[in-house]
C-alpha cells in the first residue's frame, strides 16, 4: 500500500464514512438520499409538521493553501468554543445595557409623570 496516493486514501475513508453513516441511518428508519458523491440527506419534520432535510457533508479538510499548514481539528474546536464564550459575554454585556436603559426609562417616565402632577396641581390651585 505504499504506493496508494493520499488522495485515494482519503477517498477511501470517507467512502467508509459515508457507507457507515448512511448505513446507520437507515437502520435507524430513516429515508437516505445521496445527492452527491460525499454528500447525503435525509427527511425530517418538526413538531409542527414541516419537513425539511438534513444534509450530511463528509469531508477531510486538508489545511490551508496559502500558507501549507495542515488542518487542525482540535485546534478548530478550541477557538469554536472560544467564540461561544465570547458571543454569551457579549449577549450578556448587551442583556445588562438592555436593563439599564429600561430602568433609566422608566425612571425618566416616572420623573415626567411627577411634573406633570405638580404642574396639574399648581394650576389647580
Amino acid at each position: 500500500m505504499a504506493n496508494t496516493s493520499r488522495k485515494t486514501l482519503r477517498e477511501k475513508i470517507k467512502s467508509d464514512y459515508m457507507t457507515l453513516l448512511m448505513s446507520f441511518l437507515l437502520d435507524k428508519g430513516e429515508e437516505v438520499l445521496q445527492t452527491k458523491k460525499n454528500e447525503f440527506c435525509f427527511p425530517v419534520c418538526d413538531e409542527e409538521g414541516n419537513e425539511d432535510f438534513v444534509k450530511i457533508t463528509v469531508a477531510i479538510p486538508t489545511g490551508s493553501r496559502e500558507d501549507n499548514s495542515p488542518f487542525d481539528g482540535y485546534g478548530e474546536a478550541n477557538s469554536y468554543q472560544l467564540k461561544l464564550k465570547a458571543n454569551a459575554e457579549k449577549a450578556e454585556a448587551a442583556a445588562r445595557k438592555k436593563a439599564e436603559k429600561i430602568k433609566r426609562d422608566e425612571e425618566y417616565r416616572r420623573k415626567k409623570a411627577e411634573q406633570k402632577a405638580q404642574a396639574q396641581k399648581a394650576k389647580g390651585s
